[in-house]
């Protein structure tokens, strides 16, 4: 006991006076063997396998060298080519062939000249193939009533294990309360019936990781009847006498169980008896775990994952209504040896101090610690100061000749856990293990570690200084006994050399660190969020600034969604990677996402995201339903397909039926995008198909897939014929003509049309006639005598519905032609009252009071009206004679004339004509128009001339329409990427003269746009653009070139090639001003009864014969200001009766009403002859 005890104080002293630490050895550092990996335990070597691989290799100064113990005797490898080894570490391989040689445990032993490290043993275990042993088996007999047990016996073999009882035809014996298989394999009856009697009791044992079945041979059982006479084999005999229960497993009073921490704790209990006993369990002192499972009818009590307090004393009990059976079980719970906190780590320690090795173990049964040292059983040596006590080793005075590799190996019944401790003892002075001149570099507000790693034996005192001043500060953080300098949010002035200084007893060492403090990086442009048509191109643009030293570092990286785009891949190739641009060529859905923008150097980055999003026609709407199919009023319904980004407006059904156009595709109705029902009237007698497409702001999408068939019942016409036209070519005829219906309107068969007439107002009765065709003739008629026609159609179903009539005359009298054999038919009499109201430079409203009937010898034509440009007040003292004309057809009291030119002299006249020819003008009026607003200059360039200047060099305009007074400038800084406008700033030059302007103080790196508009007193006119990045001074910072410039540049010139061109071409047009007015498309928009038979197409000319060559029609391009008004006629309207007449020209040419004065006429102005 005293030694005991003098062995823990000096425990207790060495523990608080060892100067020794725990610490991994650089590998500059000679050193014992390391053991770093090893094959675990236990190897089953399976019968599939070719070969079997045991590892071992470890690390150590110099390199270790191997050798194996196999059952604690020197293994040996035999020199043959089935077995391999690898010269580069302790691992050997061997062929099946070897598996039953290699059988035994194995340590793998690694060293060199400064210790031996050993591994664990390692196991190999070659399994045999399992087998059932051959025998020969007698007929179990017993009698009804009586328990039977059928013992499997199964063979060793490799886990897992499953049991299975089968008859030979290998059909599952069948299993319920009273039979049942227990956890060892054997199949138990807890009483036998004549059923049980069969001959072939198979017991099946299944390895399935080396996928092997055995079969014991089978058994064969007879049960014998209590009562002969009753030959039924299912039923329970009636004088089957009460047995009392009995435990058929486990056998006797008490069982114990031992089982480690963590394993499942399985207790079985299987009875005999009759009837069938049940069976309940309880714990002897203690409630049962709520974590118990009972298993096949109550007879197995399962714990998973058993602890310290499942241990105990569990009792089963088995009773039925002639007694009961118990049995114990006692349940000990024990563990493998386990580190109570973790291994003892290696030591360093200096020449003559004391070294301590505690080897903290826990187990059950408490494990036995051994010592080696360098593998060799290590014993205590109180003579030389070197003291094994149980679980610690201590080393007094330690001096190089301890230094080696320590081995503590616990064992107990259930296994055994070994750690290598290395221990060296030595003195030496510091050595870096840092790169000497090391630089560093971090971005200005980061944090930076600096190392100054070090290894000396004692432990060395470390400092830092920068400059020869010792470093310090809030901002300073040293960890790692000063090995590792921390600064924190690093400023500009942290730039410079550090030197760290390690020193201890047995010397010192220094090292130099080199820090460079870097700008940020920052994408100074974000990408912005963009919205693009299917099919169209864009680009987002990712301006990045960053420091100029890690340029061969940077780069810009784009991604898609997360997933980076890379330039050289084939998914990528409509992305286009230039500079700081992403360039996305023929966008399509696919390319929708979020798109992140990462400038990136070798030590910062900075992110930019943007949200793509691309519009697209609508997909096809889906499951299509029809309802009410039996009439022809239905209803389609269908489920939208997506937008894409863009609302649908309308959704179009169309149809195609089989019988007159198969395959052919109309529209049938429209719905607004917000409904998805469309309430569909059907002709009759049809077979129909529908479809629907979505139409959104991009486009018309794909077409459903259309529906079923569906047929239509026949039924009476609709309608009837429309655009019924009479005329009376000859004299007493009137020629009947009307638009057929359709042949899908025609309901069902045999449509023909009833053609009705009567003379207005004289006859009551209807002439009618059943035609086929679309047209009648009818004879024998007054000369020029107004009819009421109605035409009428029919099917063998029914009549269409009561139609309206029309009035029309038949042919003219004999005097007509007479007539025109005279040449008189032409009109007689010119309008009167003319009167001209100048709307604005360019249109004018003429009015005239109507002619009488009588002088217009016919039907009325329409009217012409003739003007005449006298002179214009920019050249006073030229004679200009530019003639002009345009017809109206139709009976009408006024008309609105484009086409004029601004401060202008005019003369007009009017006259009527009908199908003959042209009656004479009227008297002619006098008119002037007022001064207009110039055109476009012809060119703006801009160049620079300063870093915040440009100069602006213009042309005159054209033409000026009226007295030039000067020029308007905006100008605007954009937003690059938007197009915004940032700021703007507006500039009046009063002298037409100038034709530049210098401006100053552009805000540098910034994109501008100018506007410049020629003024005269009436206003300005429309402006010529052009735009001019203003690049950044010289000292910014470093950019990728910017291709913006370049294509602002390359725009101006082609703006200016393009406006000279537009110069010239204007030239030319105003020397051949005039030409043809086609109004065909105008006047179909109004229709007039009388003049059916007219002419539809007109013209102006400068006289009546000759036409003009070329137009007066200006641009129609909203941006351009020429003298062409576009407002609406609203504005000039008298009533709506003026609207719907003269409504074909004003959206083309009405302008605002002229209101400044001007020292000649203005408008508007009304002049009467």
């Amino acid at each position: 006991m005293m030694r005991w005890a003098g062995g823990l104080l000096l425990v207790l002293l060495w523990a608080f006076t060892s100067r020794a630490t725990g610490f991994n050895i650089p590998y500059e550092v000679e050193q014992p063997p390391t053991i770093i990996s090893h094959t675990a335990s236990p190897i089953i070597a399976l019968p599939f396998d070719n070969t079997l691989t045991i590892r071992c290799e470890a690390r150590g100064n110099p390199p270790p060298q191997y050798r194996w113990t196999k059952d604690g005797q020197e293994l040996n490898l035999p020199n043959i080519s089935t077995v391999k080894t690898d010269n580069r570490n302790g691992t050997f391989m061997f062929h099946n062939k070897h598996f039953a040689q290699f059988r035994g445990k194995y340590r793998c032993f690694a060293f060199n000249k400064l210790g031996t490290a050993m591994t664990e043993e390692i196991e190999i275990i070659v399994p045999t193939p399992p087998k059932f042993p051959k025998e020969i088996l007698d007929t179990i007999v017993i009698k009804e009533g009586e328990p039977i047990t059928l013992h499997c016996n199964p063979p060793k073999g490799v886990a897992p294990l499953q049991i299975y009882w089968m008859s030979v035809g290998l059909q599952h014996i069948k299993q319920d309360e009273r039979v049942s298989m227990g956890t060892n394999g054997n199949l138990y009856f807890s009483y036998a019936l004549p059923k049980d009697s069969r001959k072939d009791y198979g017991c099946f044992a299944a390895f399935t990781r080396i996928r092997t079945i055995v079969q014991k041979t089978p058994m064969s059982v007879k049960v014998e009847r209590l009562n002969p006479e009753n030959n039924s084999s299912e039923s329970v005999s009636a004088t089957l006498p009460v047995r009392a229960p009995s435990l058929l497993l486990p056998s006797g009073v008490q069982t114990e169980k031992v089982l480690l921490k963590g394993q499942d704790l399985h207790l079985e209990c299987i009875p005999g008896g009759y009837p069938t006993p049940n069976i309940t369990w309880m714990k002897m002192g203690e409630t049962l775990t709520d974590r118990i499972k009972l298993d096949n009818f109550k007879k197995l009590l399962t714990i998973p994952a058993v602890d310290e307090k499942d241990q105990g004393k569990y009792m089963c009990t088995a009773e039925n209504s002639a007694g009961k059976a118990v049995h114990y079980f006692d349940v000990i719970v024990e563990e493998p040896p386990a580190w109570r906190t973790e291994p003892p780590q290696s030591q360093l320690s200096v020449i003559g101090s004391e070294v301590l090795i505690k080897c903290s173990v826990d187990g059950k049964p408490t494990p036995v610690i051994t010592w080696r040292r360098n593998g060799k059983i290590f014993r205590d040596d109180r003579a030389n100061n070197r003291r094994v006590l149980d679980d610690t080793v201590m080393l007094h005075k330690a001096g190089p000749e301890d230094s080696g590799v320590y081995q503590c190996e616990a064992s107990n019944p259930h296994g055994s856990v070994l750690v290598n401790i290395n221990v060296l003892v030595m003195d030496m002075a510091p050595l870096m293990l840092t790169k000497d001149f090391r630089e560093y570099a971090v971005i200005e507000g980061g944090d930076i570690v600096m190392n100054c790693s070090v290894f000396s034996s004692p432990p060395s005192n470390i400092s830092w200084t920068k400059e020869g001043t010792v470093v310090q500060g809030e901002r300073v953080i040293f960890f790692e006994n000063a090995q590792f300098l921390k600064i924190i949010s690093t400023e500009k002035g942290d730039r410079g050399k550090y030197v760290c200084l390690a020193n201890n007893t047995e010397g010192m060492a220094s090292l130099t660190a080199l820090l460079e403090v870097k700008e940020p990086t920052k994408i100074v442009v974000p990408p912005q969020d963009v919205q693009i048509s299917s099919g169209n191109w864009t680009q987002l643009t990712c301006r990045p600034a960053y420091d100029k030293s890690l340029q061969d570092t940077f780069e810009v990286i784009w991604r898609k969604d997360g997933e980076e785009i890379f330039r050289s891949s084939k998914e990528s190739s409509r992305y286009i990677m230039k500079g700081d641009l992403l360039e996305i060529r023929n966008v399509n859905l696919s390319d929708q996402g979020m798109y992140t923008c990462i400038a990136r150097t070798s030590l910062d980055e900075d992110t930019a995201t943007a949200f793509l999003t691309v519009l697209d026609v609508p997909d096809a709407p889906v499951s299509l339903k029809i309802s009410d199919q039996e009439s022809r009023n239905v209803t389609l319904s269908w489920i939208p397909g997506s937008d894409h980004n863009s609302s649908v407006t309308e959704f179009v059904v169309e149809y195609e039926e089989s019988h007159w156009e198969p395959g052919r595709w109309k529209e049938l109705h429209k719905v607004a995008g917000n409904q998805a029902t469309a309430e569909l009237f059907l002709h009759g007698d049809l077979n129909y198909q529908f479809r629907v497409y979505a139409v959104n702001a991009i486009g018309p999408g794909p077409p459903s897939e259309p529906t079923e068939k569906l047929k239509t019942p026949p039924a009476a016409p609709d309608r009837n014929p429309e655009n019924i036209k009479i005329r009376g070519h000859l004299p007493h005829e009137m020629d009947i003509s009307w638009n057929p219906l359709l042949p899908t309107e025609y309901n069902g068969p045999g449509l023909e049309y009833k053609v009705s007439y009567r003379k207005l107002e004289v006859e009551d009765k209807w002439q009618e006639h059943l035609v086929t065709r679309p047209s009648f003739t009818v004879r024998n008629t007054s000369t020029f005598a107004p009819y009421e026609i109605k035409i009428q159609s029919r099917n063998s179903l029914g009549w269409g519905p009561e139609p309206k009539p029309v009035t029309g005359y038949s042919g003219e009298d004999v005097v007509f032609w007479h007539c025109l054999r005279e040449n008189v038919s032409v009109p007689s009499a010119p309008p009167h009252n003319v009167a001209v109201e100048v709307i604005n430079t360019t249109v004018l409203r003429v009015s005239w009071s109507p002619v009488l009937p009588a002088t217009v010898r016919g039907h009325l034509g329409g009217y012409n009206v003739y003007w005449e440009r006298i002179k214009s007040f920019l050249s006073p003292d030229k004679i200009l004679e530019e003639r002009n004309s345009m017809s109206f057809p139709g009976n009408r009291t006024h008309v609105f004339v484009p086409g004029l030119e601004p401060f202008s002299e005019y003369r007009l006249t009017v006259n009527v004509f009908n199908k003959k020819g042209k009656g004479p003008k009227s008297d002619p009026v006098t008119f002037y128009t007022p001064e207009g607003v110039p055109v476009k200059v012809p060119i703006l360039t801009t160049s620079h001339i300063q870093d915040d200047s440009v100069l602006l060099e213009w042309g005159p305009p054209p033409v000026t329409n009226g007295i030039l007074t000067g020029y308007f400038l905006q100008y605007h800084c954009l937003n690059e990427t938007s197009l915004e406008v940032i700021d703007s700033v507006e500039l009046n030059i009063t002298s037409p003269d100038i034709t530049k302007q210098q401006l100053g103080g552009l805000v540098r790196g910034s994109l501008f746009r100018f506007d410049l508009s020629a003024c005269t007193r009436a206003g300005c006119g429309p402006p010529l653009w052009t735009e001019r990045y203003i690049p950044p001074s010289v000292d910014e910072v470093v950019t990728e070139p910017s291709n913006s410039t370049q294509r602002w540049f390359i725009g101006t010139l082609c703006a200016v090639a393009l406006l000279t061109l537009l110069a010239v071409i204007v030239c030319f047009v105003m020397k051949t001003k005039g030409g043809k007015y086609a109004v065909k498309e105008k006047e179909d928009l109004f229709p007039d009864a009388e003049s059916q038979g007219v002419n539809d197409t007109y013209e102006y000319s400068d006289n009546d014969e000759k036409p003009l060559k070329g137009t007066i029609l200006g641009s129609r391009d909203d941006t351009v200001g020429d003298s062409v008004s576009r407002d609406s006629l609203v504005d000039y309207a008298d009533g709506e009766g003026e609207f719907s007449e003269d409504g074909s020209f004003i959206g083309e040419y009405a302008g605002p009403r002229y209101r400044d004065s001007i020292s000649e006429p203005s408008g508007p102005i009304t002049v009467t002859a």
